[in-house]
């Protein structure tokens, strides 16, 4: 090992041990980013009812196109920090780290910008119906004001955890989402502000982890940011989005999967005995419980980012193979956990959210259950779109990343409910997700194979 390996122990210590301290952190601070939407869809549920849970869901979209940002400068800038410091080059890592910085910040106030200017024809595009249409504005005109310190909050926490502070980064976020949790109910419950007082308390919360996370500028470890670093670079912001592009179009699949979702539910709901607004209701709890699965396999994906991208970079390809197996280990048993509490426990976690009708349990326990039958394996996709990100191939990582969402499910859900109604729409989400485990299989084993003979090289 060189010496740059010696002084790291990302270049020596035990990879269980690693990831255990990465990626638990890491897996934390996803849980309670997730956790904004899932205590205001609680508090909204019981306090506003179904139509406020409709509202949030058609809102959504905009949340997720905001983490897609911070993923793509967050992941971005955290893979190029990981490679150069691996490869001992900690000049460029300080030029990634700068450059990184002033993305979030020009980033996030343009997009809050476009937001606030066109927010109707946006939640309109995203299947707001008109009784749901004054709740979904009354939130978003409020949430939006909050999204760049989104980027900013969810980019660094990402650098913290390159820099080797994942506890730092864990705590980042958890303050906002305990902050929130306090002020939701009270907004709601006590102040009667309804779905204005979960966004209000939502911002506040972001506010406070965003102050954590712009003290970290001052404390990184492996690096010593100077004025001179921070300043944009058109070079610097391509190399930068070319690393977070397959993580950011990831989410942005998701949205555009929610779009199709949305307006495709309002229009075959509204065929069948549902109508219109249980259907929409009920995708949107259902969509964001799995988003605490997901969030644990992302955090685990991101914890294992650092030691994958710092190991490729010194060549130490043993140690990148074992690193993914044990994610992959790590997530397929946190996957059979989802997927059992899915099938048999369906009702309970939608009572969460609020009560409804016989038609609504009716539809969403059956929505549950099959439309996420196939969490088992969904994980496997998203870890290993990570991976080819973090050794510095994101083209490979571009092209899992759109496999489940746009290549598969999108069209899908187009094509299905034209022959089964609103069933279709139900059984695309495991058709798509066994069709892109399958094609992820297929691009993993080439690469380890091809790592293989690189490491009988070096």
């Amino acid at each position: 090992m060189n010496e740059q390996n010696q002084e790291n122990p990302l270049g020596y210590e035990k990879i269980s041990k690693l990831l255990r301290g990465f990626a638990i952190p890491s897996v934390i601070a996803m849980l309670v980013s997730s956790l904004y939407n899932i205590v205001d869809q609680i508090f909204i549920g019981q306090g506003v009812g179904y139509l406020g849970n409709a509202a949030t869901n058609v809102a959504y979209p905009l949340t997720t196109i905001c983490l897609a940002i911070a993923l793509l400068i967050g992941i971005g800038s955290a893979s190029r920090f990981s490679l150069y410091l691996g490869g001992g080059k900690k000049e460029k890592a300080a030029k990634a780290v700068g450059n990184g910085i002033c993305m979030m910040f020009a980033f996030g106030i343009l997009y809050t910008v476009l937001v606030e200017m066109f927010l109707v024809p946006l939640l309109t595009a995203f299947g707001a119906t008109a009784e749901v249409m004054p709740y979904a504005i009354s939130y978003t005109r409020i949430t939006a004001v909050g999204m760049p310190l989104l980027i900013v909050t969810n980019a660094m926490s990402n650098l913290a955890r390159a820099d080797g502070s994942p506890k730092y980064s864990m705590t980042c976020m958890l303050v906002g989402a305990v902050i929130n949790t306090i002020l939701d109910p009270i907004f709601i419950f006590v102040l009667h502000m309804g779905v204005a007082g979960a966004a209000i308390a939502t911002v506040i919360g972001q506010f406070f982890s965003f102050l954590l996370a712009l003290r970290y500028i001052r404390h990184f470890k492996n690096i010593r940011l100077e004025r001179r670093y921070f300043r944009l670079s058109l070079e610097e912001c391509l190399s930068t989005a070319s690393l977070g592009m397959s993580n950011s179009l990831n989410q942005v699949a998701i949205t555009l999967v929610q779009i199709v979702l949305n307006n495709s539910l309002t229009y075959y709901g509204a065929q069948s005995k549902y109508g219109m607004e249980i259907p929409l209701a009920a995708c949107g709890i259902v969509m964001k419980t799995n988003a605490i699965l997901l969030a644990v396999v992302i955090g685990i994906s991101q914890g294992s980012q650092p030691i994958i991208g710092f190991n490729y970079g010194a060549a130490q390809y043993a140690r990148v193979r074992q690193t993914y197996r044990m994610a992959i280990q790590w997530d397929l048993v946190i996957s059979a956990i989802g997927f059992c509490m899915f099938q048999f426990f369906p009702r309970q976690i939608l009572s969460l959210f609020g009560s409804g009708d016989a038609l609504y349990y009716e539809f969403a326990v059956r929505f549950m259950r099959i439309f996420l039958f196939m969490v088992l394996v969904n994980g496997v996709q998203l870890i290993s779109s990570n991976f080819f990100a973090a050794i510095g191939k994101p083209v490979k990582g571009l092209l899992l990343s759109m496999t489940r969402q746009v290549i598969f499910l999108i069209p899908l859900i187009l094509i299905l409910p034209l022959f089964l109604g609103i069933e279709g729409i139900v059984y695309a989400g495991p058709a798509a997700d066994f069709a892109a485990f399958l094609v992820t299989t297929v691009f993993i084993a080439k690469e380890m194979s091809h790592m293989k003979k690189m490491e009988g090289k070096a």
